[in-house]
């Protein structure tokens, strides 16, 4: 768990996953010793989770993985026996449309509308929008800190300046943009402002939906996915892809709408 704070860098919350997992694996998990190797079987764990769904099952196999590369690394061999991959279907991120966004926003309180906003006009993570340090925030560009301490410099909208402007001088936060009682606003504190945010207006919406919506608006405006990529922060544009494919289905559905010979024209 250190190696994953410290040296990769992960969220508190992906941490506490991390060892959720683990712990849980390796009371099941039969351990076998060979000549040159440890063997871990990870049958009983697999028969013990096997009600779960594929997604499911396939993150917790892939912490056991990286557990056992993490292992590899410090010279203990480890053999993964019955590691086979589940299959999980790719599913298209959802998106919220613009005008559901300014609807909840024009109800929301300065502090929820900065969030929202933040989180909707830089493309951040819950995790880097809780860990947002006000010397990152300049005029015109946001530096922030996302997976593996990795950096990554985001334009910032005049009219989102103008917001944490406002909210400044209305609050007084040390460090962080978001604090409270001294410290950092955690994710979850956030996570709970955006879903009070949109149950106002009916709508169940997740920070990492908002982050969708980010990438979905650039691309279809035709941004190079390259600079897109660069702006989410992702260590491959493989990741950024399917935003481009929930891109095509969009228009695809906008095709039936209108064309006549799809039954959506006039």
């Amino acid at each position: 768990m250190e190696y994953l704070e410290n040296v990769r860098g992960y969220s508190d919350l992906t941490i506490k996953t991390y060892h959720e997992v683990l712990s849980e694996a390796l009371d099941v998990i039969e351990i076998l010793q060979e000549e040159q190797h440890l063997v871990f079987n990870l049958m009983p764990y697999r028969i013990k989770i096997s009600q779960l769904s594929c997604k499911t099952i396939s993150k917790k196999l892939s912490a056991i993985r990286s557990f056992a590369e993490y292992l590899n690394g410090q010279e203990l061999k480890v053999v993964l026996s019955s590691d086979e991959s589940v299959k999980v279907a790719k599913t298209l991120p959802k998106p919220v449309l613009h005008k559901h966004i300014t609807e909840a926003l024009s109800l929301a309180q300065p502090c929820e509308h900065l969030v929202v906003v933040m989180l909707y006009t830089l493309g951040l993570r819950i995790s880097e929008l809780s860990s947002l340090k006000l010397e990152d925030i300049s005029s015109e560009w946001v530096r922030v800190l996302g997976k593996g301490n990795k950096h990554r410099d985001v334009p910032l909208l005049a009219s989102t300046k103008e917001l944490i402007d406002n909210y400044l001088s209305m609050n007084s936060p040390k460090i962080f943009l978001f604090e409270k009682n001294g410290e950092r606003l955690s994710e979850n504190s956030l996570r709970y402002i955006v879903t009070k945010v949109f149950k106002r207006v009916s709508l169940k919406v997740t920070p990492h939906q908002l982050r969708h919506s980010y990438a979905t608006a650039l691309l279809n405006s035709s941004a190079p996915i390259a600079d897109v990529s660069e702006l989410l922060g992702h260590s491959s544009m493989a990741t950024t892809q399917i935003y481009t494919k929930l891109g095509s289905a969009l228009k695809q559905q906008n095709y039936n709408k209108a064309h006549p010979l799809c039954g959506g024209g006039k």
